[in-house]
């Protein structure tokens, strides 16, 4: 089964960045498709693979800070070639 997440990772805390820069470096380095805008960052692909990956990510990336909230929104399908046609 095919899934599209999307992320936005918020560390509640002043130095902000390195924590989300490594998050998408990590995500970037697995062999899912990675996409990223300025406001979040979407993974493709199948649902186990991509599970896994967030599961350990996700972890790593709570244990770098002190407070945070990940926001994540998760659609049952491949959308990473969506155009709008309106």
């Amino acid at each position: 089964m095919k899934i599209s997440v999307e992320l936005t990772l918020t560390p509640l805390q002043d130095e902000f960045e390195p924590t989300i820069i490594h998050f998408i470096k990590k995500l970037r380095a697995s062999d899912l498709k990675i996409l990223e805008n300025p406001l979040s960052t979407q993974v493709y692909g199948d649902y186990d693979e991509v599970m896994s990956l967030l599961t350990t990510e996700i972890k790593e990336a709570f244990q770098l800070i002190e407070r945070g909230l990940l926001y994540m929104k998760i659609v049952k399908s491949d959308r990473h070639d969506y155009e709008p046609h309106f």
